[in-house]
């Protein structure tokens, strides 16, 4: 029989279970979490045959710290730290690019202050009028993968599919609010651009 109870068990609750021994509540941690963390991995990360165990790090460096967690923030936006930094050592180490360089940034305050920030990207009507549902779902996943640097596409994950705030974008990778507000802004404008041409070149 189920117990409703374990259906609400707080991050605390659980992490309390995980240090006292018990494994199904890490792997009830991991069944809550893995989905970000997939997601994460899957934009940061080039090369598929790195990802599993990344991955596998992830958890492993989640599991080893866990005591160290002091509820500052919610427990996934702290293993989505983890899974951010975890990557961008790979990244390093690597030598791949991640984020534009400092000569590409350009201060748009302006631009971003009249910006309509929403939990959508825009795609533009021209396009939406064209194609629908399932079709669009699947190219607008297409243009994401292909967005460059992977910043981007990390990003447009975590605020519009992840559905995190600046904030707790903020906390996973360590960057200003502002900074993120300008590679989403850099990023929806990439995308729109990629939907446009793709819509014009092969006439959706």
């Amino acid at each position: 029989m189920n117990n409703p109870a374990a259906h609400t068990l707080t991050d605390q609750q659980l992490v309390e279970k995980v240090l006292a021994g018990d494994q199904q509540a890490f792997a009830r941690i991991i069944r809550q979490t893995e989905g970000l963390v997939a997601q994460m991995v899957f934009k940061m990360v080039p090369t598929p045959s790195d990802r599993r165990d990344i991955v596998q790090d992830i958890y492993l460096k989640t599991y080893k710290n866990l005591s160290t967690f002091r509820f500052n923030s919610k427990l996934s936006t702290w293993i989505g730290k983890i899974t951010y930094n975890t990557c961008l050592s790979f990244l390093e180490k690597k030598k791949l690019v991640f984020v534009p360089s400092h000569s590409d940034d350009i201060a748009q305050e302006e631009i971003l202050e009249s910006w309509a920030y929403n939990k959508h990207p825009d795609t533009s009507n021209e396009v939406e009028k064209r194609i629908s549902g399932n079709e669009l779902s699947a190219i607008l996943k297409a243009a994401i993968k292909n967005l460059s640097p992977p910043i981007y596409q990390t990003l447009i994950t975590l605020y519009h599919q992840e559905e995190l705030s600046y904030a707790e974008i903020a906390e996973i990778t360590s960057l200003p609010e502002g900074t993120i507000k300008n590679y989403l802004f850099r990023a929806r404008n990439v995308l729109k651009k990629n939907l446009l041409s793709t819509y014009q070149r092969e006439e959706l």
